[in-house]
């Protein structure tokens, strides 16, 4: 099954963050994976977005990541 691309937009309501978190994220080193297609475009897999999603959830607001 193909690999699903999503724009800054879309990844954005995916995780229901900001379009703004996402860039400051990209300019800070990228904890989200993005993918550089061409000089100027950015996407977002889908099943990067679902593995940042798993690798961040916790039982307590005290766990360490």
């Amino acid at each position: 099954m193909e690999n699903k691309l999503l724009t800054t937009k879309e990844a954005a309501k995916f995780l229901c963050i900001s379009v703004a978190f996402l860039e400051r994220d990209r300019w800070a080193g990228a904890r989200i994976p993005f993918v550089k297609v061409g000089a100027r475009a950015v996407r977002y897999e889908l099943s990067s977005l679902q593995a940042y999603i798993r690798s961040n959830v916790r039982s307590s607001t005290s766990e360490k990541g």
